[in-house]
């Protein structure tokens, strides 16, 4: 379902691959969300958050080091929308996941989601142009 088309690329090669890598990702939450004869995903559920959280946290240092080399000037605003994902991200507690799997995972795919879409859409494409 989810799937990095040529609408998200932003012309930047690094940040483009890196966004086609986060969108695998929130493919890997889907599928999950749809094995319906497993029960209990907890373990996947907490590899999958883990590694989100390193490959966002290396992704958004990249992007940050681009668009402080060419002198972006929306640069603090997109810094400051990477910092509450950041927070968000942290916010979840990895220990109380086994409780609410479903729930877990409809709220990181909800998150993800509204991310890859409006974030990259919104504001990523605008690196490329600048």
């Amino acid at each position: 379902m989810y799937e990095f088309k040529e609408e998200f690329k932003t012309g930047i090669d690094q940040i483009d691959q890196e966004h086609k890598r986060l969108f695998e990702i929130a493919d890997q939450i889907y599928e999950l969300k749809n094995k319906e004869f497993v029960h209990d995903k907890y373990d996947e559920i907490r590899s999958i958050l883990e590694e989100l959280r390193d490959y966002t946290d290396t992704h958004f240092a990249h992007e940050e080091a681009y668009m402080e080399s060419i002198g972006y000037k929306n640069m603090f605003m997109q810094k400051v929308q990477h910092d509450v994902l950041r927070r968000q991200m942290a916010e979840w507690n990895l220990d109380s996941i086994d409780e609410h799997q479903e729930e877990t995972i409809d709220e990181i795919l909800s998150i993800v989601t509204d991310w890859l879409v409006d974030h990259i859409l919104t504001y990523d494409k605008q690196i490329g142009t600048k």
